[in-house]
């Protein structure tokens, strides 16, 4: 439900146009395939969460098979990736993952995808380009389930970051 509802950037055109055009709002823009079920779960909550972001942020699809044009750019190389900009630049998050570029796996707590925005959004806010994730360190799925995930006592750092 949630990729036929939000809407695609079908067009390199499109893509620059949604980047460049907001300038009051964070640009959420979800690259991968949009018959892959990891983009079909990470639509779902995109979806879920559109209308409770819609003040500060607006959400896009773009299928890199229909899209070509920004694979090598951006690197989207894995099967579902979430970027973020603000005001024609590309905004960073750090993940505690090493890639602080972009998310690149499926995040299906809606809280925790909103509050992400948010930390991005507020950081974008004050002029920063890459701030820290609200939970401070999430892990693929790859991660050992009998390792901590998350480090205590970590908030919004969004305002000790600049470059």
């Amino acid at each position: 439900m949630g990729s036929i509802v939000l809407p695609h950037l079908r067009t390199a055109w499109h893509v620059d146009q949604a980047i460049l055009s907001e300038e009051e709002r964070l640009v959420v823009i979800r690259f991968g395939r949009d018959h892959d079920p990891d983009c079909i779960r990470q639509d779902e909550v995109l979806y879920k969460i559109a209308e409770r972001v819609k003040n500060f942020a607006v959400i896009y699809l773009c299928d890199i098979d229909e899209v070509p044009d920004f694979n090598q750019m951006y690197e989207l190389y894995d099967t579902m990736t979430i970027m973020f900009f603000y005001r024609n630049k590309h905004m960073m998050c750090d993940f505690g993952t090493g890639n602080n570029n972009k998310l690149n796996w499926v995040l299906e707590d809606k809280q925790e995808l909103i509050d992400i925005l948010e930390t991005i959004y507020k950081g974008a806010k004050k002029g920063r380009g890459l701030v820290v994730s609200p939970k401070g360190t999430y892990f693929s799925s790859a991660w050992p389930s009998n390792m901590p995930t998350e480090i205590d006592g970590f908030k919004d750092y969004s305002t000790r970051y600049r470059y």
